[in-house]
C-alpha cells in the first residue's frame, strides 16, 4: 500500500511513517524544509519539499499520483488564529481536493475529540481551534471519497499500551501518540471502515481486536454485516 501523509514530520505523522515502513508499505509527504527531508529519507520515506500554506490543489495532487491513500495529521496545536485557519481548515480542504484530482479514492483525517483539554481553562484562540476542527470534518464528511475521521482524545508523549477504546463516542480523556498512529496505521489497513467517524480513547482492548470490532458498523458490499460471534465478542471486550 501506498500512503500518502500530510504532516509526515509531526509528532504523529512520524510515527505513522514508521508504523507503516515496518508494514512493508511505501510511504510518501510533504515536508517544509529540506533537512526535514533528509532525516525521512533515512527512515524509507520519500519527501516533496514546499509549503502546504502556499501550494494549492493543483500543484499537490502529482505529488500524492499513485497513492492508495492520503491521510491528514497536520495541525497547529491551537495557535494562532491564522495558523489555525490555514492548517486546520483550508490546508484540509485542499488536501481534500488534491485527493480527488490524483484520482485517490481514500482521504484519512487524523481530528480531535470535541471535548479534549476541556477541563483547562482555554483562550479565545483555542475555542476557534476547536470550532475549526469541527467544520472541516463536516467537510470531510459530505466528500464523494471513501473517508474516515479519528477523533483521538488529549494526546501525551508516553509509551503506547497497545490497547485502546475505540468507536463512534468516546468519553474525554487522553492516549498516547503512540497509540493514535499505531490505530490509525491499522484503520489504513482496513479498508471496509470507510465513511466513519470513529472516536478514540486509553482503553483496555488490543487495537487489532478494537479496529475489528468497529466492523460491526459497517455494511459489506455484499449487503451483509460480520459474524455476530465476531462482532459480539469484540464489541464486549472494548467495555
Amino acid at each position: 500500500m501506498k500512503v500518502f501523509i500530510f504532516g509526515v514530520s509531526g509528532a504523529v505523522g512520524k510515527l505513522l511513517a514508521r508504523n507503516l515502513a515496518d508494514r512493508g508499505d511505501e510511504v510518501v509527504g510533504l515536508v517544509r524544509r529540506e533537512e526535514q527531508r533528509t532525516d525521512l529519507s533515512m527512515r524509507g520515506v520519500e519527501t516533496f519539499v514546499g509549503e502546504l500554506t502556499e501550494l494549492d490543489a493543483e500543484s499537490l495532487s502529482p505529488m500524492l499520483s499513485g497513492c492508495d491513500v492520503v491521510v491528514y495529521t497536520a495541525g497547529s496545536n491551537g495557535g494562532a488564529r491564522r495558523i489555525t485557519a490555514a492548517v486546520d481548515g483550508e490546508g484540509v480542504e485542499k488536501a481534500l481536493e488534491a485527493t480527488r484530482l490524483a484520482g485517490v479514492g481514500r482521504f484519512a483525517l487524523l481530528s480531535v475529540l470535541p471535548e479534549a483539554a476541556r477541563g483547562q481553562r482555554q483562550d479565545s484562540d483555542v475555542e476557534f481551534y476547536f470550532a475549526v476542527k469541527k467544520l472541516v470534518d463536516v467537510t470531510v464528511t459530505l466528500s464523494d471519497l471513501d473517508w474516515l475521521i479519528l477523533r483521538p482524545s488529549l494526546l501525551l508523549d508516553r509509551a503506547g499500551t497497545g490497547t485502546v477504546a475505540l468507536g463512534p463516542a468516546q468519553p474525554n480523556d487522553e492516549i498516547s501518540r503512540e497509540d493514535v498512529a499505531a490505530t490509525l496505521a491499522e484503520l489504513l489497513h482496513e479498508p471496509r471502515i470507510r465513511r466513519q467517524l470513529l472516536e478514540l480513547n486509553q482503553g483496555l482492548t488490543p487495537i487489532d481486536k478494537a479496529v475489528r470490532a468497529n466492523l460491526a458498523w459497517c455494511v459489506s458490499e455484499r449487503g451483509n454485516r460480520p459474524e455476530e460471534s465476531d462482532r459480539d465478542g469484540d464489541a464486549a471486550g472494548q467495555r
